[in-house]
């Protein structure tokens, strides 16, 4: 509990700070928030190296990585990429969002071997400057949204302010659709992670081996990449909310065969791929609309809400499932409200109307969308 606590802190503190931020990468743009965050994201990420053992030197170097989280969270990513990308922005998407299941099949591994060749001091500084350096040079080299490139050009020459098309801060803070993407988000965050980080021990709680549960457990990694280029190309070609409807329902049979199957090492498989291919896509499906339902005016601040809701539900599920297990003895009543949760995320996203900011260019707000 006490080496979680770090994730809980990050998670609750960027919930905090994902409105601000994106308001501020509506305002100067994505490319100076991602340039900072990358080096400070290193550098505190190198420091956990320094930590001494005692909980309250743990706290303070993962609030101050928490502070680093700030500036390098998906708003920052998917704001440049969606005023770039129009006719294939889901895929765009996914493959920008692509880069944290890599990372989580990548990183592991290399870690394991910095830690065993040079222990886990240096193993941090490493991977911080590994980390630090190769994100630096990708932004300073190619990393330009559409508000950064209006940025450069008044500096040479004032010029207006790109007139990007979208919804008012008002309009989006007022809207149905703003509150159903929130609660979507915060509900399947919550549930999904949940089931990712107590996977291994939910499927000894079913009586499998430690090491054949982690083995089973890799394939979530793997079929995330699966879900998120396939949702992309999904989004990009049907009713995104009908899409994004039917992911989230699609860790339900997977719950339902830990429930009524979960001994069976098939019923386990089938489990880990299930949850893998759609905690590939949350991000990927919460973007996608919100930039077809606030468009990309004010998108920063308003997909920033909803990264806040990803935030809390990922700083909180798994201490949920945790102490389900901890009162219960079993993973089973969590399952069975993971089930609840997720049939109300989708619910809420099969409920929204048609999208004023549709594809192949920008239709004005119908009246639903505007303030209430």
């Amino acid at each position: 509990a006490e080496a979680s606590l770090g994730l809980t802190l990050v998670g609750f503190v960027s919930a905090l700070a994902a409105f601000p931020i994106g308001l501020m990468v509506d305002r100067i743009g994505p490319r100076l928030v991602g340039l900072f965050g990358a080096v400070l994201m290193g550098i505190t990420f190198a420091l956990l190296g320094t930590a001494t053992g005692s909980v309250a030197n743990w706290v303070l170097l993962w609030a101050v990585l928490a502070f680093a989280t700030f500036w390098v969270q998906p708003t920052v990513w998917t704001s440049a990429v969606a005023s770039r990308f129009e006719r294939s922005r889901g895929l765009a998407f996914a493959l920008t969002l692509s880069g944290a299941s890599l990372a989580a099949a990548i990183f592991p591994a290399m870690t394991t071997y910095l830690v065993g060749a040079y222990g886990w001091r240096l193993a941090f500084t490493i991977m911080g400057a590994l980390w630090g350096g190769i994100v630096l040079i990708a932004l300073l080299v190619f990393f330009r949204g559409a508000q950064d490139q209006g940025r450069a050009q008044r500096a040479a020459a004032p010029a207006p302010k790109p007139d990007l098309p979208g919804l008012s801060l008002k309009q989006g803070l007022t809207s149905f659709s703003f509150y159903k993407l929130l609660a979507a988000a915060f509900l399947f965050a919550f549930t999904a992670l949940g089931l990712v980080v107590h996977f291994v021990p939910i499927l000894t709680d079913f009586g499998a081996e430690p090491l054949a549960a982690a083995g089973i457990a890799g394939l979530v990694g793997i079929f995330s990449i699966v879900g998120r280029l396939g949702m992309g190309l999904l989004l990009d070609r049907f009713p995104a909310r009908m899409v994004g409807a039917l992911a989230y329902l699609i860790p339900i049979p997977a719950c339902l065969l830990l429930l009524f199957d979960g001994a069976n090492p098939l019923s386990q498989t089938l489990a880990a791929a299930l949850i893998g291919l759609t905690v590939g896509a949350e991000v990927d499906v919460i973007a996608y609309l919100a930039s077809r339902y606030f468009g990309l005016k004010n998108f920063g601040g308003l997909f920033g809400c909803m990264v806040a809701a990803l935030s809390m539900g990922t700083a909180f599920g798994p201490l949920a499932a945790g102490a389900v297990f901890d009162n219960y003895g079993s993973y089973a009543p969590f399952l069975t409200g993971t089930i609840v949760l997720m049939a109300f995320s989708s619910l809420a996203l099969a409920s929204l109307k048609p999208p004023p900011f549709a594809a192949h260019g920008a239709a004005p707000a119908t009246p639903s969308e505007t303030p209430a």
